[in-house]
């Protein structure tokens, strides 16, 4: 990748190797571990803004996801791991314990959201608190897909068919259909919430075809390893038992589905608020999600 702006001054850089491949991750502030995961098409970098609230009271761990920013994109199996959300879950609790933590606090935004969750599901006694920012269960959306959310999430079905098909149309012309869709999703619909510097990371790593493919794996686990992982805690009443955060933003993609009732659902002990912003909390009104995330994770 070319050379790009360090947006974490004084933060360490570290390669872990994990069963998913080597993560890379960015280290710093002081106090308690709080993880912080990024979602689709960004890598830790959109955290940039809201991590020097926090680092003044949580030691912060900030990875690029397998297959996004700069970890690694191994090939995936039949079941799209190490996509699916589980696979990803497990290389984040060795991230952790690598660094030197066993028993962290966790946030996640968009995908990364549900890696939170499902690292909340899978490995309850590792977290202490869990936010997760403007979604819904993966269960929830796929089962509540009508002509509304179909329309306003047209690339979950879009990028889970099968390959080549997202990546064919998608590697034509990568940075247009990057810079649209993430314009799309916020409430001003266009790009002027985002440091061109941060951009400049999102663009680089999305560039790169072979990170386009991994990030299509992302979506198509969602529609089938991930469902079914689901579905099976649905199905056996399985709950959240670490205190969650719901946040999301007024005009972002769960707005219309009374996130706080869903999350209640999946979930033993639920709060929550929306953010005046659209999909990127952090990035559109860092202010306010840094403020909630504080108020949530402090001792």
């Amino acid at each position: 990748m070319p050379d790009l702006a360090d947006l974490f001054p004084g933060y360490a850089s570290k390669w872990i190797d994990t069963s998913a491949g080597k993560i890379f991750a960015r280290v710093g502030g002081e106090g308690s571990p709080l993880m912080l995961l990024h979602g689709y098409a960004q890598t830790n970098v959109m955290w940039h803004r809201v991590a020097p609230v926090l680092a003044r009271n949580f030691t912060l761990v900030l990875p690029d996801l397998p297959g996004y920013g700069w970890s690694a994109a191994p090939e995936s199996d039949a079941r799209h791991a190490p996509y699916d959300k589980r696979s990803m879950a497990k290389a984040m609790v060795e991230v952790m314990e690598a660094i030197g933590f066993t028993r962290f606090k966790l946030a996640g935004h968009d995908r990364g959201g549900r890696v939170a969750y499902r690292l909340a599901l899978d490995h309850p006694g590792r977290l202490e608190k869990l936010a997760v920012l403007d979604i819904i269960p993966t269960y929830e959306m796929w089962h509540r897909m009508d002509h509304t959310l179909a329309m306003k999430v047209w690339h979950w079905p879009f990028m889970a068919q099968k390959y080549p098909m997202p990546e064919l149309l998608i590697t034509k012309a990568p940075i247009e259909y990057l810079d649209w869709k993430m314009a799309s999703w916020t409430k001003a619909k266009n790009l002027s919430a985002f440091d061109p510097r941060a951009l400049a990371h999102y663009r680089a790593f999305f560039s790169d075809p072979l990170r386009v493919h991994a990030t299509c794996e992302d979506y198509r686990a969602g529609e089938t390893t991930d469902l079914a992982n689901d579905e099976k805690d649905h199905a056996e009443r399985n709950k959240i038992a670490a205190p969650l955060l719901a946040l999301w933003g007024a005009r972002g993609i769960p707005s219309e589905n009374s996130p706080l009732a869903i999350w209640r659902d999946w979930a033993k002990t639920v709060s929550g608020k929306p953010i005046d912003s659209g999909h990127f909390l952090a990035e559109e009104n860092p202010e306010a999600t840094a403020a909630a995330l504080f108020d949530f994770f402090r001792p």
